[in-house]
């Protein structure tokens, strides 16, 4: 599968839970919720994934951690959060930099209308 053919799934897996729980929960809750949902649909899928620097040819570990990486192609960073703002896309496109990502979702959970909550970010896509 391509980025966008995972990606599609994933905004599948993502309403789903959003529809199921609602907005209002922990990021936590969701990232859970949505890793069982993502593997139920096929889907593989690593948690929580460290993410090191690397800096004049050295690598450098870091407290970076990727909440979810989709078939090691697109990356979700989940919120939980009243709006997102401009560090929030920022901190997404440096996972995707940094991992050599093409493909992220920023995904706010607490919102009114998740459609408003999934946003694509590109890296060189």
């Amino acid at each position: 599968m391509n980025e966008n053919e995972i990606s599609y799934l994933a905004r599948k897996c993502i309403f789903n839970v959003y529809n199921e729980l609602g907005p209002g929960l922990l990021e936590s809750v969701y990232q859970k919720i949505l890793l069982y949902e993502l593997e139920e649909n096929g889907l593989d899928v690593q948690s929580e994934l460290w993410l090191p620097v690397t800096y004049d040819n050295k690598k450098f570990d870091t407290n970076f951690r990727i909440d979810l990486l989709v078939e090691d192609k697109v990356i979700l960073e989940l919120k939980s959060v009243r709006s997102l703002e401009d560090i929030h896309y920022k901190q997404l496109k440096t996972y995707l930099k940094l991992s050599d990502k093409k493909l992220g979702l920023l995904v706010n959970f607490n919102t009114t209308n998740i459609l408003d909550g999934v946003k694509r970010v590109v890296n060189n896509l």
